[in-house]
């Protein structure tokens, strides 16, 4: 639907969100065996995102909580990604490190506990999952891009072509956490520009984006384990299935002592089973997210922009 466009349309999100969520608790009760006098609370992600889908979620999952009489908790969306490891087996534990690093959000985290995160760093521009999506695009690849971009790569990668390119490596050395890859994709562009797109030429600017932003991501959450002086590295969000990635973070950590954690691939990209989990673990720790809206007729709250740092507050970034 939104790959005509190149891109996520808010309108067409938010009225699709109203066609099938409806449909969707149906089939979703109905596959597992159970009805909605089971559930024991309901979790929505109140954001950050779109206003208008959020809209759709905090609505449905508010006047479910009124009509059942249950809790209804406003999860973070990001919470939800950096608790996703946690359904992994094994799993890590408090204290961590966690790479945030999505199409909408590259982050370092230090995660102490439940609701105890410190920023460490974040793109100051666009994120990683963006920028493998809009270099995919300069590509010809489609929308969205990132996956195919990355698929493009490993195959180049195992033919062993002699073609390659270099493009620089944004900030690693800039003695923070922070990230910036809108200078990478602008690189790109230069070679698309400069050289026919061939499949072969295609396929090595491919391998060489994801070279470089996979060597950026990984040094400085190498660096951040470091400043940190923890041992553990979880990794969340739809760029952490890339797989270069794994394979570097995996060889590079394994030099140093440390380990890192992934969700399982289905829980990468976003998905209802890490809200689920974050609110529930929220509810056995008696930490709830801002308010609990169950019984307030009229009144549930959505955050469009909302800094993980301010959760607790329920405050807008």
């Amino acid at each position: 639907m939104h790959g005509e466009y190149g891109g996520v349309v808010p309108e067409l999100a938010s009225r699709d969100h109203i066609r099938r969520l409806l449909p969707l608790i149906r089939q979703i009760f109905a596959e597992a065996g159970l009805t909605l006098q089971d559930l024991d609370a309901i979790a929505y992600t109140r954001g950050p995102g779109l206003a208008g889908a959020l809209l759709v979620g905090a609505s449905v999952a508010a006047a479910l909580g009124f009509a059942l009489k249950v809790p209804v908790l406003g999860i973070h969306h990001l919470e939800g990604h950096l608790l996703s490891p946690l359904l992994s087996d094994p799993a890590p534990a408090f204290p961590f490190v966690a790479l945030l690093v999505s199409g909408g959000h590259t982050q370092l985290m230090e995660v102490t506990g439940l609701g105890q995160y410190r920023l460490l760093g974040e793109t100051v521009d666009d994120a990683a999952g963006e920028a493998f999506d809009k270099t995919a695009k300069l590509l010809g690849l489609g929308y969205p891009g990132g996956p195919a971009l990355s698929r493009l790569a490993d195959e180049f990668s195992r033919t062993g072509q002699f073609v390659r390119f270099e493009l620089p490596r944004p900030m690693l050395h800039s003695g923070d956490f922070n990230f910036s890859f809108s200078g990478l994709k602008t690189a790109v562009l230069t070679l698309v520009n400069k050289h026919e797109m061939t499949p072969q030429t295609r396929g090595a600017i491919a391998q060489a984006f994801q070279e470089a932003a996979v060597e950026v991501l990984t040094e400085k959450s190498l660096a951040a384990l470091a400043k940190t002086g923890l041992t553990q590295l979880v990794v969340a969000g739809g760029v952490g299935a890339n797989r270069q990635l794994r394979s570097n973070l995996d060889r590079r950590a394994e030099g140093i002592g440390a380990t890192v954690y992934y969700p399982k691939l289905e829980f990468c990209t976003d998905n209802g089973a890490m809200i689920a989990f974050a609110g529930a673990m929220r509810m056995e720790s008696g930490l709830e997210s801002g308010e609990t809206e169950s019984l307030k007729p009229g009144g549930f709250t959505i955050n469009a922009r909302w800094d993980l740092e301010m959760q607790e507050t329920g405050q807008d970034a």
